[in-house]
């Protein structure tokens, strides 16, 4: 990825403004997937290498690709790369705008490539859910299936459970996202309302044999959250699922056909989804390829290379929004003021995700809010700046995939009539740092490993 397609007005006005979109920059080539893939899938002669297990494709009568996720495209072009003349044929769902033309070229005509929506689901994901079913319902034993997961694959991979509707999935992914639900509660719902996820893509693939690799968009990256985990077991139940609606008080406002599901298999009446030790995953692989922290870790080695001293500060931020961006600027008011936890010039790296619970109705991101609440306290801090950034390039419904905000932002944002303050309470963080030309647009990156922030101090 170029640098200086993360560059903003505040960037560009540092004399170490291009060092930090060098740092960013890395920390995305770090994560790039098609990369990731081939670092842990490697065909020599008729074995097929996947980490650790080999698979003699002398075994197989057919290969198959089914990928699902914003990083879907890159990733299944450099697996059909691999295996070469003996793919088959399979189906990839993408976010609509997050596929390189590069990348459909090595995959047409034998693997289907489909953009959906997200983060809430469409008509497009259900769809290309029917087509992966479709395909994975007549494989047998001597079939092996590469599955290619990775962040938004929930939202774009879409098989509703019986009885319930696209319309019934819409409407509770949105208040769930309004109400500040974690990925791994928002997730535990869709495992039960869903025939692909929670294990339902391998169950189906069963007997398959099925490698999964999976590009982690999670924090601590669980195999059963990422993409709703449709080919690992799943240590919720139905009842799981009830309390999260109760604890969020969205009982009321959730479809009767989605509360009649959960209710009656929590009462037992409908098959739960497949638990550590069913059969129907007994012939599944599961492998991490790549997460928030290998591409924090680039990003640390960057920032060294570039003369800062460094620190890692945790890949396990997660939180509302704006009381993470206040704690984050604590940290860099403390480094400019006493050279601690780490003396200047600094670069502390941070990976995660935080959450927004909607109290207005403006538009922004999780990382837009993250840096608009660090704004007010990093007006004291000489010399600080605070970037945040969607690793996939998309904060939130935006074009943006966060903002800069430094020392000076409330200053210049006074001088255009900008209230920091209000915009918060709206949650109206995208015009605030449209205004400045503080947005960081690199457009869809291909990737997606969570967030990153990156506080400097110099």
């Amino acid at each position: 990825m170029n640098p200086e397609s993360f560059l903003t007005a505040t960037l560009r006005a540092l004399p170490h403004g291009a060092a930090v979109t060098r740092i960013l920059a890395a920390a995305i080539a770090a994560v790039e997937p098609g990369a990731a893939v081939r670092r842990f899938l490697r065909r020599e002669g008729e074995y097929l290498h996947a980490g650790d297990a080999v698979y003699d494709l002398r075994s197989f009568d057919r290969i198959w690709i089914v990928g699902a996720g914003k990083a879907g495209a890159p990733m299944a072009a450099a697996a059909a790369g691999i295996i070469g003349e003996r793919l088959t044929g399979g189906v990839a769902v993408v976010k609509e705008g997050h596929i390189a033309a590069e990348n459909l070229a090595a995959l047409r005509p034998r693997v289907e490539v489909i953009e959906a929506g997200h983060p809430i689901p469409d008509a497009r994901g259900v769809s290309a859910g029917e087509r992966i079913a479709d395909l994975l319902r007549h494989t047998t034993e001597r079939d092996l299936v590469l599955a290619l997961i990775s962040g938004g694959g929930s939202a774009l991979l879409t098989r509703p459970a019986p009885g319930i509707t696209l319309d019934d999935l819409q409407r509770l992914t949105g208040s769930l996202l309004a109400c500040g639900a974690s990925i791994n509660e928002i997730n535990t719902l869709r495992r039960h309302l869903d025939t692909l996820k929670g294990g339902g893509l391998a169950r189906l693939a069963a007997p398959a044999a099925v490698v999964t690799l999976i590009l982690s968009d999670v924090v601590g990256d669980p195999f059963d959250v990422i993409a709703s985990g449709p080919t690992v077991a799943d240590p919720t139940t139905f009842a799981d699922a009830l309390g999260i609606l109760e604890r969020y008080d969205l009982t009321r406002q959730t479809p009767a056909a989605i509360l009649d599901r959960l209710q009656r298999g929590a009462c037992g009446e409908i098959a739960e989804t497949p638990k550590p030790g069913d059969p129907a995953l007994a012939r599944v692989h599961n492998l991490i390829i790549g997460s928030n922290r290998l591409a924090a870790e680039a990003a640390l080695a960057a920032a060294r290379d570039e003369g800062f001293n460094t620190l890692l500060l945790t890949t396990f931020l997660q939180g509302e929004a704006r009381v993470v961006g206040r704690v984050l600027a604590a940290i860099a008011r403390e480094i400019a003021l006493s050279n601690h936890p780490i003396r200047r010039p600094a670069c502390v790296i941070a990976g995660g995700e935080t959450t927004v619970t909607l109290r207005g109705d403006g538009r922004g991101g999780r990382n837009q809010e993250l840096a608009l609440a660090a704004a007010a306290d990093l007006a004291s801090a000489p010399g600080a700046l605070l970037v945040a950034l969607a690793t996939d390039g998309g904060d939130g419904p935006t074009d943006a995939a966060g903002a800069v905000v430094s020392d000076t932002t409330i200053q210049r944002a006074a001088a255009l009539g900008l209230d920091a303050t209000a915009a918060l309470a709206r949650n109206d963080s995208y015009p605030f740092f449209d205004a400045l030309g503080d947005l960081l647009r690199p457009g869809p990156t291909q990737t997606n490993v969570n967030d990153l922030a990156l506080i400097v101090a110099v």
